[in-house]
């Protein structure tokens, strides 16, 4: 029915049935438990490091009793601390999930992640889990005047446009009963800069939500037509990738809006947070962030292993989800006054780095950072399918030079090593993903070995 309506209805139509939808969901994501959750959260903001750390030890005893209680795969641990728990791997929570999840998929709020990994996850969800997770992000957004009803943006995976849509620059469809303008993220190019910032600045949105890339994109080809947008948007509210320093400068540069981070993911980990201070924290009553080092022990730095209090339709305990944080110093307070445990940043997925021969692993923050003194790329992609070989595709802006494209081969050389050979090929524009996110890395060596396992 979906695809139907959106191959050969009117674009009005569409929009009727987007608005109707959409509150429809509202309100059952929103009913229920979800006031309870808000108050829950919100008496919990000022509260002591002591009683924080009681609560959650509280909520880690009670998801763990769940999980041995109602789940077969669970039920066979024979420990009750979390570290008797077995990591659980992205594989056997595909190939394992009836087992794992405590409820059938018949009575269930399904999710997919967007399969940026090689294949697409899918958790279970009850309807409490929804509940709790929309009270928890509406009360961080909250914080910065953010409500259903306020004017806002959204760019996330959502193909919805047509090509005869895009012929009349129309890139986008609306929920007119909640104020949403939803942009499709699939066609954010030169060819169709026009059509996008016109429908922008005519929404004139107060928030944003969405994929920092896409909106970046627009903001790159905006600056280089030397435009900036005259209404005023309050936050920026990015989801699904990780947020570059070039994301934040160049966005705040021609939107005039800050970036306020988040950290959750389609399958239900918990939640990290941008304080109004711009400082990072984990919310330590959604549930624990472990952070392991490549041997799966205590580190400062290191790939996190989940454990969620909001997934009791799917258990996630010990989950390795493939992204990676660094934490503060244990004993660092916050300016903002809060007692939840910061963290210096999120690296986002293990697999998003390139192994050089010389240097190992080189992350995507390190990668991303070439671009710092070329100016002209809009921007750029590094595959990698080969263990001395790299292939990059870049898009120019109408201002680069030979001098940009020297810079940037020079500092990826410096990154990767004089061994690694480097293709550069000029195009037009770079894929998406079939989610509609935007990969600066590929490494096609990690996911065929997560595919063949």
């Amino acid at each position: 029915m979906k695809a139907f309506v959106f191959k050969y209805t009117p674009v009005l139509v569409q929009n009727l049935a987007i608005s109707l939808y959409n509150s429809w969901l509202y309100r059952k994501r929103h009913g229920g438990l979800y006031q309870h959750y808000r108050n829950y959260f919100a008496a919990f903001e000022d509260a002591s490091k002591e009683v924080i750390e009681a609560e959650q030890n509280k909520r880690l005893v009670e998801t763990l009793r769940h999980a041995v209680m109602n789940s077969s795969h669970y039920g066979r641990v024979a420990g009750s601390a979390l570290g008797e728990f077995p990591v659980l791997e992205k594989v056997k929570l595909l190939d394992q999930l009836a087992g794992i999840s405590t409820i059938s998929e018949g009575n269930a709020e399904v999710s997919l992640t967007g399969g940026t990994t090689g294949a697409s996850m899918k958790v279970l969800y009850t309807r409490e889990d929804i509940q709790e997770r929309n009270a928890m992000l509406d009360h961080f957004r909250a914080k910065f005047g953010y409500k259903l009803g306020k004017r806002t943006a959204w760019f996330s995976g959502k193909d919805l446009v047509r090509p005869k849509d895009l012929a009349k620059g129309i890139c986008y469809r609306d929920d007119w009963i909640n104020h949403i303008r939803f942009f499709s993220t699939f066609h954010i190019t030169d060819r169709y800069f026009e059509a996008y910032w016109r429908s922008l600045t005519d929404f004139a949105p107060e928030y944003l939500v969405g994929f920092p890339s896409s909106v970046y994109d627009i903001c790159v080809m905006a600056k280089d037509r030397g435009l900036s947008f005259k209404g005023v948007v309050k936050a920026f509210f990015p989801t699904a990738e990780t947020v570059l320093p070039q994301h934040r400068t160049v966005i705040g540069e021609v939107l005039g809006c800050p970036l306020i981070d988040q950290y959750a993911s389609s399958e239900g980990a918990p939640f990290i947070l941008e304080c109004e201070e711009g400082r990072l924290h984990s919310h330590p009553l959604t549930g624990i962030f472990e952070v392991v080092d490549e041997n799966l022990q205590p580190a400062q730095e290191g790939e996190i292993l989940v454990t969620s209090f909001s997934t009791r339709g799917t258990p996630l305990i010990r989950y390795r989800i493939g992204d990676r944080i660094k934490l503060a110093p244990e004993d660092e307070r916050c300016s903002c006054g809060s007692h939840f445990p910061l963290v210096e940043f999120i690296d986002g997925r293990s697999s998003d780095f390139i192994w050089s021969p010389e240097n190992g692993k080189v992350n995507l923050g390190n990668i991303s950072n070439c671009t710092k003194d070329a100016p002209g790329i809009i921007c750029f992609q590094v595959v990698q399918d080969q263990e001395n070989q790299v292939d990059v595709k870049l898009v120019k802006g109408r201002e680069f030079t030979e001098r940009d494209e020297a810079s940037f081969i020079q500092a990826l050389e410096a990154r990767l090593g004089k061994a690694m050979g480097i293709s550069l090929e000029y195009v037009d524009e770079i894929p998406r993903e079939k989610s509609g996110k935007f990969r600066i890395v590929k490494n096609l060596l990690v996911q065929s070995k997560v595919a063949t396992k």
